[in-house]
């Protein structure tokens, strides 16, 4: 079991930086996912701890040793990518003995170590055949099974599914999971950019934006209390809607107004030098409802789009004065007719408050 730790880490190429003071704890047999938009600099930051691009600022330690200048051969560490990277004229077998190999490992350990690595893939059957006669994802198994032979000290994983079509990618990664449970006291860190591998595999989710961390917790954390406007919109799918709103009553409950004259009461705590500030009222798709007849609606207004999916419908709608529509799910069976108007509410515990970019839920 190995623990990774980064301090002030930052990446530069010349005097473009891309990364800078990234302070980061992944604890022994953690389960670690980076996620966030094109060029935040997730897969570069995987490939510094890997050892495959150099660490400009910063100090990172495996397993308590400071490994800045170590080869990447030498950190303990086992890199699957993306486009798999195997030997196509290899069977199987010999992709997954040939590091041991190069490592002048035994007969009898490199034999030991295939096998149970196929076992845990369910790779036996395969492995006499070559890459070209697998699918995509037996393919990424083999990836995932030439890394577990070596037995690292640590797992990298670098969008190592988005090479797949949806169906390989759902059972793939049904398949990381089990791994997860297979390998117990592996640390494994994982790159993507789609959210749903990230909510159902990590312990912990790293959200990465413009260079920096932008937050990190469970899945749960960063979905029920985001720190930012950010981290609250990347988080969730669809995202999370803004609405502008000002602060007209503060204490140990907020009392806030939207442009049309709607208000409501949340249980979130708000200093008085805020009363009167522009703020955003965040509320999640999912988290919208049609209001009752006769109850107060938080948003009212005709649907400019209707989805219908079967499970729930998810309805746009556009708010007078607003350039952005606000997104709706809702059951199946709800009337969402275009040009139809909508009363729609939510339940205020469900809903966050953002001053000046910052989460005011804490």
């Amino acid at each position: 079991m190995a623990g990774v730790e980064l301090q002030g880490i930052g990446k530069s190429y010349g005097e473009v930086q891309v990364l800078q003071g990234i302070d980061l704890s992944i604890a022994a047999g953690e389960f670690v996912v980076f996620v966030g938009p094109s060029g935040c600099g997730k897969s570069t930051l995987l490939r510094m701890i890997a050892g495959l691009e150099r660490i400009t600022a910063g100090t990172l330690s495996i397993d308590g040793q400071v490994v800045n200048d170590v080869p990447p051969a030498q950190r303990g560490i086992a890199m699957v990518f993306q486009s798999y990277a195997l030997y196509p004229h290899m069977t199987v077998r010999e992709n997954m003995e040939f590091a041991l190999k190069i490592a002048r490992k035994s007969k009898a350990e490199i034999a030991a170590a295939v096998e149970n690595a196929a076992r845990i893939l369910q790779l036996t059957p395969y492995l006499d055949r070559l890459p070209k006669a697998l699918s995509g994802g037996q393919r990424q198994r083999v990836a995932i099974g030439r890394a577990i032979v070596r037995d690292p000290k640590v797992f990298l994983f670098d969008e190592p599914l988005s090479n797949l079509d949806a169906a390989l990618r759902v059972a793939t990664r049904i398949e990381i999971a089990q791994l997860k449970e297979r390998l117990p006291g592996r640390t494994m860190i994982y790159v993507t950019h789609d959210q749903i591998e990230a909510m159902t595999l990590a312990d912990r989710i790293v959200v990465l934006n413009a260079g920096g961390i932008a937050q990190v917790g469970s899945p749960l954390d960063l979905y029920e209390r985001p720190d930012n406007e950010f981290v609250a919109q990347f988080i969730g799918s669809p995202a999370m809607n803004l609405l502008p709103a000002v602060l007209v009553g503060t204490g140990a409950e907020s009392r806030v107004q939207l442009p049309g004259g709607a208000e409501v009461v949340l249980p979130i705590a708000t200093a008085a030098a805020l009363q009167g500030q522009a703020v955003k009222l965040g509320v999640r798709p999912e988290h919208l409802d049609l209001a009752a007849p006769g109850a107060p609606a938080l948003i009212e207004a005709p649907v400019e789009v209707a989805e219908k999916l079967g499970d729930v419908t998810v309805i746009h709608v556009t708010m007078p004065g607003e350039a952005e529509a606000v997104i709706a799910k809702l059951p199946g069976t709800a009337p969402a007719a275009r040009g139809e108007v909508l009363r729609l509410t939510a339940d205020p515990a469900r809903m966050h408050l953002f001053h000046e970019g910052q989460s005011l839920r804490r």
